[in-house]
């Protein structure tokens, strides 16, 4: 007799059955009796499950729903199983492969839901979600009774929002005996989970890694990049057939890896097989996401050399992703990593060393179908004494301030005794309530204001959030909306390595004298006008998939700002004040955020006295002498990115608190109000402060 798929009713279809003769070959369901009888018997489990296990294939949901479907006592009662990954695309991809698995439609019975993208549905009962997501949700549901079960996987990737859910699930837990938790780590920092969650159980899973035979380089690497292109050529010359990984640190290097690969490849001629050259990264479309789950090429004649496939990922695919097929992986040994530092208030993502951890994951890619091979592009001598054995979690190196208003807006007022796994530095904690002090988020005992309960409801960085929350103020919410929106998706603007020239004209043709967020405002204004048509963004190199991302953030926010009763208002375009509006309005979340130009050519940043440039992706063709800036980014020099320019005097009106002397301690204070009077016409000159630069000490 044909089973019945529980879920839906309907028959099980062939590919289920084939597909469940696959999930039977890995090493986690031969442990699936021992896993079920210890989450019966427990409230929290820890589970490690080394590379090629079959966990992040996402087994272990799939048990753990049969589990809770099969306990529940009232069939009527709506229960939900829910399964965080670090990363949006791990969540997009990895559901589609579970409803896939489970012979159903993605969105119905398994869904998933990510920063601005709900795909799930009242009848989905198993739901993958980033963990920011998860946190949202705890702010309406602060026992999250929704969910019976929650598994945190990936949680030795230690995220901010993950640490922040360690501490919270640790309070929902002991006010809900009936919830149960699932921690899912790769990596060897089991007993320190264990020790945090009340001594939980530990499983560990074997991996089904085939043998992996590790290669380092004689002397270190002058260019990692040409090494890593070079490598692949060689091994696509040389090596047996199987499928390359290659590790680089982002979208930049990935595509012009990409281009030089293919490139080489085509020049060679026919003596070598095809190659499907594929990026991986956390922004790339849909469509390439599936490309990387196809087989490779097949053969260029009957008898001729064999094809591959070459991917070219971030660290988004060391635990993330699992391709099948990679037999050789090419580790340069770098990844973008974000550091804070909060004495200057500069967040920068730095191509940084790996760790000891990481380079493990990236080799184990390469043993998952037969035995591999993974070429380190350093020497073993680095590889002992100066990668470190684990990477730092980012709650040690980045920017509090969005995490301060999460556990703010969840009820969590004892910042300090709350019950972090890993407790960040004092310092970052105090710049991230200052900061959210000065933006009128908390109060001067630290309670959240009416402000701060509203900006707590957007997905959006504090500063982004208050330019929102202001704009009706200053009648220009429509725009803001837009701006917010495009801010919120990655880069809008195509630049083909082909076509540069082309690119840069039709970029300045949407260039607004002012800076870059109005330049932005007219991407999107363009993009409505031509009624969102594709070929139209082709012919204009804009991205058309970013676009229309945008559009969807845009509605989402606008739907949170009706919540709340926020205007959506313009002022008349024909009006001298429209783009002097929208400018106040970006300045009054920005303001702490200002840079002046120096009469020696640089930028100085305000409030901490930094000298900075503007980035050379800049849109303006002037330099003007007061600049709002989105991101201070630190890669060969110090830049601001994504700046418009303002007038001083704004600055004294609409932040008047920030600038007051009282807020700016001793001969600070004296500068930046000398400057900014000097500029607004009011009674301080400038004449004794023009060149001196004051210390921390001062």
């Amino acid at each position: 007799m044909t089973p019945i798929n529980r879920w839906n009713g309907r028959l099980y279809s062939q590919r289920y059955y084939d597909i469940l003769e696959k999930r039977k070959t890995l090493p986690v369901w031969h442990h699936k009796e021992e896993f079920l009888k210890s989450l019966k018997e427990n409230q929290t489990l820890i589970l490690v499950g080394e590379t090629g296990c079959g966990k992040t294939t996402q087994q272990i949901p799939q048990f753990v729903l049969e589990a809770v479907e099969l306990e529940s006592a009232d069939r009527r009662k709506k229960f939900m199983v829910g399964c965080t990954q670090p990363r949006r695309v791990a969540a997009m991809s990895v559901s589609r492969r579970v409803a896939e698995e489970m012979d159903v439609t993605i969105g119905e019975e398994v869904g998933y839901s990510i920063r601005f993208e709900d795909c799930s549905s009242g009848t989905t009962v198993l739901k993958y979600l980033t963990d920011d997501m998860l946190l949202r949700e705890a702010m309406t549901d602060p026992l999250l009774e929704r969910y019976k079960v929650i598994i945190l996987d990936e949680a030795h990737e230690r995220t901010l929002a993950t640490d922040v859910l360690f501490g919270l699930l640790k309070e929902v837990l002991e006010n809900r005996p009936d919830l149960k938790l699932v921690v899912m780590s790769d990596t060897l920092e089991a007993e320190k989970f264990q020790g945090y969650f009340f001594g939980a159980p530990l499983i560990k899973v074997p991996g089904r890694l085939h043998p992996v035979e590790i290669f380092y380089t004689q002397e270190p690497e002058r260019d990692y990049l040409e090494a890593a292109i070079r490598t692949v050529v060689q091994i696509h010359m040389c090596e047996p057939p199987g499928d390359i990984l290659v590790f680089l640190t982002d979208e930049e290097e990935i595509e012009d890896a990409c281009r030089k690969i293919t490139k080489e490849i085509e020049n060679i001629g026919d003596q070598v097989g095809p190659v499907k050259v594929v990026p991986l990264y956390s922004t790339v479309l849909p469509a390439m996401q599936q490309i990387l789950f196809e087989p490779a090429p097949s053969l260029l004649t009957e008898g001729g050399p064999a094809g591959r496939k070459i991917v070219i990922s971030t660290n988004i695919a060391e635990t993330s992703l699992t391709i099948d097929g990679i037999v050789y992986v090419i580790d340069p040994g770098f990844a973008k990593q974000k550091v804070y530092n909060p004495r200057v208030q500069v967040e920068s993502l730095l191509v940084s060393p790996i760790s000891k951890a990481s380079a493990h994951q990236r080799s184990g890619r390469a043993g998952r179908t037969q035995p591999g091979k993974c070429f380190r592009l350093y020497t073993e001598k680095s590889f002992n004494n100066d990668l470190y054995p684990q990477t730092y979690p980012e709650i040690l190196r980045s920017n509090l301030s969005n995490m301060v208003l999460t556990l703010k807006k969840l009820g969590i007022d004892d910042l300090v005794h709350f019950n972090f796994l890993d407790t960040p530095a004092p310092e970052s904690l105090m710049r991230a309530l200052e900061v959210l002090n000065y933006l009128g988020v908390l109060d001067d005992d630290g309670n959240l204001t009416k402000l701060g309960e509203i900006m707590g409801e957007f997905p959006l960085d504090p500063q982004m959030g208050k330019m929102l929350v202001v704009s009706p103020e200053f009648n220009c919410s429509n725009e803001i909306l837009s701006i917010s929106a495009m801010l919120s998706v990655p880069n809008c603007f195509v630049r083909p390595i082909e076509a540069q020239k082309a690119a840069d004209e039709a970029k300045a043709r949407f260039g607004h004298i002012d800076g870059d967020h109005l330049t932005l405002l007219n991407v999107y204004h363009a993009y409505k006008q031509n009624n969102e048509d594709q070929s139209w963004c082709y012919e204009n190199f804009v991205n058309h998939q970013a676009l229309k991302s945008a559009d969807n953030v845009r509605q989402q926010l606008a739907y949170i700002m009706a919540r709340f009763n926020l205007k959506l208002c313009s002022t008349d375009f024909n009006s001298r004040d429209y783009y002097i509006n929208i400018r106040k309005a970006m300045l009054a979340g920005y303001f702490m955020q200002v840079a002046h130009l120096e009469r020696t050519g640089h930028y100085l940043t305000v409030k901490d006295n930094q000298v900075v440039h503007l980035h050379p992706s800049n849109c303006l063709d002037h330099k003007p002498e007061w600049v709002i800036y989105n991101e201070h980014v630190l890669t060969s020099s110090n830049f601001i990115r994504t700046v418009t320019g303002v007038r001083g005097g704004w600055i004294v009106d609409i932040a008047p608190h920030y600038y007051d002397p009282e807020n700016i301690p001793n001969s600070e204070a004296k500068r930046v109000l000398e400057r900014l009077y000097d500029i607004a016409g009011n009674l301080w000159t400038s004449r004794n402060c023009d060149h001196v630069i004051y210390s921390s000490q001062d």
